[in-house]
């Protein structure tokens, strides 16, 4: 879907402007999107399989739920709203606890310039993972893999497990916050 999305600086201040999501990956202009990692009180991270469709890393492993802050959206009501898109679950404000605000680069051989501003969340997942209803056209599978299994993933670079090859640092970050509430 091409939604209108609001235009940051290089240090992540929105400038006053809006662009749809296709030019906004055509040109290269900074954005905001959400990272929201769900985990288990047993230790557990969900992943979300991307769709084959997906312009990106189709059928790869990623975070539990990701997407784009439209304009005009606030971070927060953003990440709501994709994961109640994304996995049919339905959270409030309180349950997502911040972690980072990252920059990122990534120029894809398709011609997508994606510079985002990734903010990122973890939320306990509190029900099981065949009570979440994930949405068809973005989302192939959803998993949850042990911190030991992600930890082993990242070590050996998606040999056994097709894992989005973000910045590895990104995933031993978000492992070491999910311990820390542990």
């Amino acid at each position: 879907m091409d939604e209108y999305l609001d235009i940051l600086d290089e240090l992540g201040n929105p400038i006053g402007k809006t662009a749809l999501k296709s030019e906004v990956h055509q040109k290269g202009y900074f954005h905001a999107t959400v990272h929201i990692w769900f985990y288990t009180e047993t230790g557990k991270v969900l992943f979300q399989k991307r769709g084959d469709t997906k312009e990106t890393f189709p059928n790869y492993w990623d975070v539990s739920v990701a997407g784009h802050v439209m304009a005009e959206e606030t971070i927060i009501n953003a990440a709501i709203r994709e994961v109640d898109e994304e996995i049919g679950l339905t959270i409030k404000a309180p349950q997502l606890h911040k972690i980072d605000i990252r920059k990122s680069i990534n120029i894809h051989p398709n011609g997508i310039k994606d510079c985002e501003f990734q903010n990122v969340f973890l939320c306990k997942l509190d029900i099981a993972l065949d009570k979440l209803n994930k949405q068809d056209e973005e989302v192939d599978d959803l998993c949850l893999l042990s911190l030991d299994k992600f930890k082993y993933f990242i070590i050996h670079r998606n040999k056994d497990f097709k894992l989005v090859p973000a910045d590895y640092s990104y995933y031993t970050f978000v492992i070491d916050n999910i311990i820390n509430v542990l």
